[in-house]
């Protein structure tokens, strides 16, 4: 039996297609291709291309696999967009998850492992977030993924349906040279395209109330998030109970004008930021507690911020200025497009 990976040619979801595999499941992907790109789909997993709006294409790539379960990453997630494409995220977030447990009843399969994110929990004055935090999004990106957990829930009372929605935070990094973030919106693949173009990345708010006025964000690498997935999966199949929600959080927060003076050490380019106005939708700070992941996922961070930066610059095609560092890849979406 196949693990289908909606969002699978993605950034985050190739890399959850790879992981699971890696740990000996068969893989089919889906994906529309709007965002994500043919060749991150991995060698051996079974490529469907189509729309989670579509039904009668769902249910007919159900009926064509045996499918034990389903890592469910596709979606439109540009928290600062979604403001602005209000009905557009809603369709894409919250009808296609309906569409697809529709066609997971339909088809007999009862395990599924979601995406969800932090901007679920949107501002909050939380020192560190846990599963217990109060949810606030603010925008509706994160709106429409707080419907999508309680879609999944309430399938789950009417059905049976095993499940866990994992939120996590900032993933960034590459556990593959040959699978980079594609992002236009994500903060990394910004600053190493405006590098690329001899242009001063950004840093788009400082008056924040953070210590250095820039965000702080939770980073965590995109190997662990999958590793996570994976363990998510195998438990669900093997009929262990798991908590609904998970944070795949680091503990630690590091903020934007941090971010920036790590990318200049690594890739050996120095710059000064230029200073632009904060985004519509993006909270202050949000670091999260990964406890509750650690003790029922095996859930940890396994890569330092320099390896995180590192990775990522070299899958986007350059060489990194620190000899010493590998690409380190541990053991173990309709839209594919990925979180701000």
């Amino acid at each position: 039996m196949a693990w289908l990976v909606t969002g699978g040619a993605g950034y985050i979801g190739s890399h959850v297609a790879r992981a699971l595999m890696d740990d000996g499941h068969d893989v089919v992907v889906i994906d529309d291709l709007s965002s994500g790109r043919r060749e991150f789909v991995p060698n051996g997993a079974t490529f469907e291309e189509g729309s989670l709006l579509d039904p009668v294409f769902l249910n007919d790539a159900f009926a064509r696999h045996d499918v034990a379960g389903v890592v469910h990453l596709a979606g439109f997630k540009y928290a600062g967009v979604s403001v602005e494409w209000p009905l557009h995220t809603y369709f894409q977030n919250v009808t296609g998850t309906g569409n697809l447990l529709a066609a997971m009843e339909a088809a007999s399969v009862q395990a599924i492992v979601f995406s969800s994110s932090a901007a679920v929990y949107g501002n909050t004055a939380a020192e560190f977030v846990t599963e217990t935090t109060p949810t606030n999004p603010e925008s509706p990106y994160g709106e429409s993924k707080l419907i999508g957990e309680w879609l999944i829930a309430d399938q789950a009372r009417a059905t049976g349906l095993r499940h866990t929605s994992l939120r996590y935070f900032n993933v960034v990094g590459s556990g593959t040279p040959d699978v980079s973030d594609t992002s236009p919106h994500n903060l990394f693949p910004l600053v190493f395209q405006a590098l690329k173009a001899g242009k001063t990345p950004k840093i788009f708010g400082t008056a924040y109330s953070t210590p250095d006025g820039s965000c702080v964000r939770d980073y965590v690498h995109v190997s662990d998030v999958a590793a996570a997935h994976v363990a998510a999966a195998r438990k669900l199949q093997d009929g262990v109970e798991l908590e609904t929600i998970y944070n795949l959080g680091s503990g630690s927060g590091v903020s934007v004008r941090g971010i920036m003076t790590e990318m200049a050490a690594v890739t050996g380019v120095p710059f000064t930021p230029q200073i632009c106005a904060a985004r519509p939708g993006d909270p202050a700070r949000i670091v999260a507690s990964g406890e509750l992941a650690l003790r029922d996922i095996d859930w940890k961070p396994r890569h330092s911020l320099r390896d995180m930066i590192s990775s990522a610059w070299i899958a986007a095609g350059h060489e990194s200025s620190i000899a010493a560092l590998a690409v380190p890849r541990p053991n173990p979406t309709a839209h594919s497009k990925e979180k701000p």
